[in-house]
């Protein structure tokens, strides 16, 4: 390694290339390209935080008549002003696109997941697809945030409806909804909070389904209940709010403890954690949620049924209980079906976000018989290639490996990949037309924080690429095509590089294949490893990877959550530069820059300063290539036209995906369109462990 250090410090004089020929050869860096103009694209009118919702007592409530007649006039139910809060979450009009809603009707979706059970808690899925999202309820909740300005973004309430800090900002006092029910009626309480902290999140032996531990709400942090409504965090660093953003989901949503309690083994000598896990099967029906509808059947590869929950405790500003929505459906098929079924009108909602799909998607939506519409938000999908900046260990790399890690450190060969990269075809291989923007790296174009004139841009100059190469030290010295190592090092042979790549979509092939074409003509051997999703995302935070294309994560889209991850703030927070194996990160300078950003950024209160130090991090991170941005495309809802209340310009992901950016609890169908689809009509969830609803 060392004879390769100091060959790439004397490579011009070895060459023959001047810095001067290698200047004139190179384009300049700019501004970014303004992105086209994309017709179908729907604007999103950014509004303050606090006129989403609001906790109030109002002076009458309503619920569908059917619940009123059958349930509470027989004794089944109390009124449903005793069934809600003390102060109800209500959802304000003039954020709603459609107004106040009427009650009735279904959403179907079709999903390709499978349900494992319903213990979220211990890392059962419910089989995606918004499952999860429809039964669980979080401490906060960020996913209509995306209409938010950045200057305004702070998490929304939920089962936390305020929050103090203390003056030195090290604790939060949590203040819980008050009078809040499960669906079975029985209180939540901070027993509940206190439950999925210490035998959930904190046991060592259970697994919450995203992924929570400890270290997610910070090292060293405590919680405590204070009272029954109240919860008390203990933080070692000072106004720490980007935790605010891990209490919403999916880490912080608790399960019901007066159910999960029964089969843990810290309250039952007599299971395991494996039982504790698998105790609440697909089967076993009526789980108590504070989500808006219950799982009331489920037939294996065939479907499952949600009801209304009689308990939820959000309501509208006339009083109307919440969901408009009597019911939920979810086919158990494939995950293209989904697209499939939602455009032929059998489905009522999918996230289209495969860019090869729109063209035919838009053609079959333009007509005016055509069941479904898609609405296309910001383009907040992107790839990036991300290069291993590990020289210390992570993931092992043999000799091969280290050579490449050390290439990948040199500013001059991340710029020459760059540069090779011409980026208006690698769009275009996916789609003809404006859906894709060239993207160079750094922060999505479709956040609030995305500033366009600190973004830097080094434009396709193949002949400028291949200088800068020989400006590192590599040529063609056999002859065939591919650059060499220098001789002292791996012998002089071609430069070969693996590219990590998810092989279960397409757009991710189709990306990684043509990187692979334009890196042939830059002189770089790349060779293809596609492995289906599991698989490499275990090889990705293995280390075991020299490039990665890797589709843009929460922190680039939003900034505001998983923040630490924009940088190497940690051991194990970036992507693609993580500790070796003496537990260091060896950072580059600029990488120091960016940690000491973000730093910054998560430690200030200042929104105007958290905004410029965003700024500086687009311009340090995009200069100095942190990663090689591919393109970047809005994704699009479908959704059956028979609905409203979508907002205009929701986007299919940013803080969550777009089952909860909808906000489906205050989703309607209005009178004169609602079809024929409750297979449950009038029916509400039974008892927990019973099988099907009652009526």
């Amino acid at each position: 390694m060392k004879r390769f250090r100091h060959l790439k410090t004397t490579t011009a004089l070895l060459l023959g290339v001047s810095a001067f020929a290698v200047t004139a050869w190179a384009s300049e860096p700019t501004v970014v390209p303004e992105q086209p103009p994309f017709p179908a694209q729907g604007k999103i009118t950014y509004v303050p935080r606090d006129s989403i919702v609001e906790f109030k007592a109002l002076p009458e409530y309503h619920e569908p008549d059917w619940v009123t007649e059958k349930f509470v006039k027989t004794g089944k139910l109390p009124p449903v002003a005793e069934r809600l809060p003390k102060e109800p979450m209500v959802f304000k009009t003039g954020n709603m696109p459609d107004g106040i809603g009427v009650y009735g009707d279904t959403m179907r979706h079709v999903i390709g997941g499978r349900p494992e059970g319903w213990n979220y808690s211990a890392g059962q899925t419910q089989g995606w697809g918004g499952i999860d999202i429809g039964l669980s309820e979080c401490l906060t909740r960020t996913a209509p945030l995306y209409q938010v300005e950045a200057s305004d973004v702070e998490p929304l309430p939920n089962l936390a409806k305020s929050w103090d800090w203390s003056e030195d900002g090290h604790k939060l006092t949590m203040h819980l909804i008050e009078g809040a029910k499960w669906s079975d009626g029985v209180p939540f309480s901070s027993d509940d909070v206190m439950f999925y902290w210490e035998d959930n999140v904190v046991d060592p032996n259970v697994s919450p389904l995203n992924g929570a531990t400890p270290e997610t709400f910070g090292e060293g942090t405590t919680l405590k209940a204070i009272d029954a409504n109240t919860v008390e965090w203990t933080f070692k660093e000072a106004f720490p709010r980007q935790y605010l953003y891990a209490m919403a989901y999916g880490t912080f949503c608790p399960g019901p403890a007066h159910i999960l309690k029964t089969k843990h083994p810290k309250y039952n000598k007599d299971v395991t954690y494996d039982q504790y896990k698998n105790g609440f099967p697909a089967e076993y029906m009526n789980i108590p949620v504070m989500g808006a509808w219950v799982p009331v059947s489920y037939r294996p590869d065939d479907i499952i049924v949600l009801r209304r929950n009689p308990y939820y405790w959000k309501v509208d500003e006339q009083g109307h209980q919440l969901p408009y929505l009597n019911e939920m459906h979810y086919k158990l098929s494939t995950w293209a079906d989904r697209d499939v079924q939602a455009i032929a009108g059998s489905g009522d909602f999918s996230n289209l976000e495969q860019p090869e799909n729109f063209v035919e998607s838009l053609k079959r939506a333009a007509s005016d018989a055509a069941p479904a519409r898609l609405a296309f938000g910001a383009r907040l999908i992107g790839y990036n290639l991300r290069m291993n900046l590990s020289a210390n260990g992570w993931g092992e790399p043999d000799s091969r490996g280290k050579a490449v890690r050390e290439l990948n450190r040199n500013e001059d060969f991340r710029k020459a990949v760059t540069m090779a990269l011409d980026r208006k075809k690698i769009g275009e291989s996916l789609v003809k037309g404006p859906f894709t923007a060239i993207y160079p790296g750094g922060l999505s174009s479709g956040t609030s924080f995305y500033d366009r004139q600190s973004t830097v841009y080094y434009p396709f100059d193949l002949e400028g690429a291949k200088a800068l190469l020989e400006k590192v030290g590599l040529r063609d010295s056999d002859g065939n095509g591919f650059v060499n190592f220098p001789a002292g090092t791996e012998g002089g042979q071609d430069v070969q590089i693996v590219l990590l790549s998810n092989g279960d979509y397409g757009t991710d092939r189709n990306l990684a294949e043509g990187v692979i074409g334009q890196m042939e003509q830059l002189g770089l051997k790349v060779t293809l490893n596609a492995l289906d999703g599991t698989k490499k995302d275990n090889a990705h935070y293995a280390g075991q990877f020299d490039w990665t294309i890797r589709r843009n994560d929460p922190e680039l889209t939003s900034v505001v959550q998983n923040t630490t991850q924009l940088a190497p703030t940690g051991p194990r927070t970036s992507w693609h530069h993580r500790a070796g194996t003496d537990g260091t990160v060896d950072l580059l300078p600029y990488e120091k820059e960016l940690v000491d950003i973000v730093n910054k950024f998560i430690a200030s209160n200042d929104n105007t300063e958290r905004t410029e130090l965003m700024k500086q991090y687009q311009k340090v991170a995009t200069e100095n290539v942190d990663s090689v941005g591919l393109t970047e495309y809005p994704g699009a809802l479908i959704i059956n036209k028979r609905f409203s209340n979508i907002p205009v310009g929701a986007p299919i992901f940013m803080f969550n995906w777009a089952e909860d950016t909808i906000i489906r609890e205050r989703v309607f169908v209005a009178a004169d369109k609602q079809g024929d689809y409750e297979l449950f009509p009038e029916q509400l969830p039974g008892k927990p462990g019973e099988s099907g609803p009652i009526n």
